[in-house]
Order: structure tokens, then sequence, then C-alpha cells
């Protein structure tokens, strides 16, 4: 079945929905992307934030992004996929399912999001007749709901790994900042623990202040945003790197990729003893005082932390790449 052709309907989002393209061409795949919501100049960009994130912005309601409509459906019938595999999929526009129903196309959904944090409905999951998930709860109310939906983690795109590490001399996060993100990093500081926080939200220059629509920022040393592979190199050169979830069960992208780029993981979930061994691949922490007790010794004792990237780095390789999802998803449709 590996001679099918594979559609990907993709979000932008730092570029994930090419690292899963790259992962099923590695099994031998026809793999086309449609990454729909990409803004590719300065001006559509700066469209996008005045007659979408502005007037939302106003409203004080999350502004729902772009669509995939007519350029997407018309790529289904100019291609005529196999299987089309939608991730996220909340805000597919209907010439879209036209297209894939006239074609006769196999639709897939791949949730990388708990689906209470997207806009879908029991009504829009109806549109899919096989579902994937990286929540263990969504995929055990799902199929509890009469759904045929499995369980896939997120992982690491192996093709990405660094050639060299960006030495970081603190601790280092990378994403966007929520609450409970900006407690721990601030407990950090206040410890006295150096730490590095990237990202737009967590910025000082003026023009990231803007776009995020916020003035304030907390004290907090930080950096812009950097390109993924950047961001994978300082993981790799920093003496550790936080992973700091919030209102989630499933595991998040970063999850495999400190282990997968050779990085220290500081990781807020004790379940995550189900796909690394805590102590000996993974640091896990419960409380702020925790969390800058082991900071201090990622700091302090190189060789500890050395082990302990070459043993995450080593079960990454193994079991944790997009590769490995591939192959979970393909049975979808073997």
């Amino acid at each position: 079945m590996r001679d099918l052709k594979l559609l990907l309907v993709t979000p932008t989002f730092h570029g994930y929905g090419q690292s899963i393209a790259r992962g099923f061409r590695r099994l031998g795949y026809q793999v086309m992307v449609d990454e729909f919501d990409r803004l590719d100049t300065a001006g559509a960009k700066f469209r996008h934030k005045l007659r979408v994130e502005l007037p939302a912005r106003l409203a004080r309601a999350p502004h729902a992004g772009a669509e995939a409509n007519e350029p997407t459906a018309t790529l289904i019938r100019e291609t005529r996929p196999d299987v089309v595999l939608f991730l996220r999929g909340d805000n597919i526009a209907d010439p879209v399912f036209d297209a894939v129903q006239g074609v006769g196309a196999r639709p897939i959904l791949w949730l990388w999001d708990e689906v209470r944090r997207t806009r879908h409905t029991s009504e829009s999951l109806d549109r899919f007749p096989q579902l994937i998930s990286y929540s263990t709860l969504d995929t055990q109310q799902l199929v509890t709901e009469g759904r045929l939906c499995i369980h896939v983690h997120n992982a690491f795109d192996d093709s990405m790994t660094p050639r060299h590490a960006r030495y970081v001399p603190g601790i280092l996060f990378v994403g966007a900042r929520y609450p409970r993100r900006q407690q721990l990093v601030e407990a950090l500081c206040e410890a006295r623990v150096p730490v590095t926080a990237v990202g737009r939200s967590w910025s000082h220059h003026p023009f990231d202040r803007a776009r995020t629509w916020e003035w304030s920022r907390p004290k907090v040393h930080s950096l812009r945003d950097v390109p993924r592979e950047e961001g994978y190199a300082m993981t790799a050169g920093a003496p550790a790197a936080l992973n700091i979830h919030f209102d989630q069960d499933g595991f998040t992208m970063k999850t495999f990729e400190v282990p997968g780029v050779g990085g220290v993981q500081l990781i807020d979930r004790a379940d995550v003893s189900d796909l690394y061994e805590p102590g000996s691949e993974v640091l896990v922490y419960d409380s702020p005082e925790e969390l800058i007790d082991l900071s201090g010794r990622c700091i302090s004792d190189d060789r500890w932390g050395d082990a302990i990237r070459r043993r995450a780095q080593q079960r990454t390789l193994a079991h944790h790449t997009f590769v490995h999802r591939a192959r979970q998803v393909e049975q979808l449709w073997a």
C-alpha cells in the first residue's frame, strides 16, 4: 500500500507537517504537503494582523486563523490523492471536503491538541471516518463515542539533528509564555539559577511586544524567536532544557525533541515513565524547589548530564521518531 499518494493538509506551525511528511517519505510514500495558512511575505503577515488578529483582539476573542478552502480543494482535484491527512483540521471549508469526496480519497484527522482546545464539534468530527490523537484521554473518549481513533504520540524529526551544539550557559526554555511556564522560569531566576527563555512572548524587543499585542514582559533573560533548527542546537548545548506542560494530558513535541537532539530534559510529568526512564534518561520535577535543585546539578555536573543525554538520545532514535509514528498511522489503510 506504500504506492498510494498521500496529501498532508497542515498549518505551517513550526514546520511539523513537513516533519511528518519526511517520516512517510522514508517509508516509501509519495507525499505532498499543503501548508494552507502560510504567509510568505511581510505584506501578507501585516494584512493578517490587521484583518484577522486585530478584530479578534478588539472583540476579546481568539482569532480562528486561516482556513483551508478553494486552493486546497483545487490541489486535491488536480493531484487526486488516495489519502488526505488533515493535521488539527478544525478550519477546513466545505469545498475541501467536497473535493475529497469527489476524488474518492480517504480523509483522516490527526489531532495534536486536545479536542477542547480546538474548534471541533461532534459534527465536524463526523466528517472523518478515522481519527488519530496524541491525547490518551481524548482517544478513550472518542472510542467510547463509537469513533475509530488510534493514539499516536508526538515525535522527533531525526533528519533535523543538529550537527553542532550552540552553547547556552544556563537552563533553556523555548516556547510560548503561559502562566505556569512563567511561574517556573521566574522561580529559577529568583533562586539565581541562570535561565534563558526564547520566543516572541518572552522577548523584550519592541517588534515582538507589538506583534503579541502586549507590552509587559517578565524580568527574565530572553531571546527572540529562533528557527526550529537553531532551537535544537541551543537545546543540545544547554545544561538542561525545560519541558513545562499546562492543561494537557498528551505529551508535547518537546518531550521527544529535547532527548532527540542530545539534550537533558527537565519535565513536569511523572507519567513520562511510559516513554523514558526517569532519573536515567529524563529528569522529573514535582515542585519549583525540586526543579531548582535539579537545575543546579545539571549546571554543576557535566558528566552526570552527559550520561543522561546519551541514553535519552539512544531511546529516542530507537523508538520515538516520525518514522515510527508513520508506521503506526499507516495501519489505518494497510
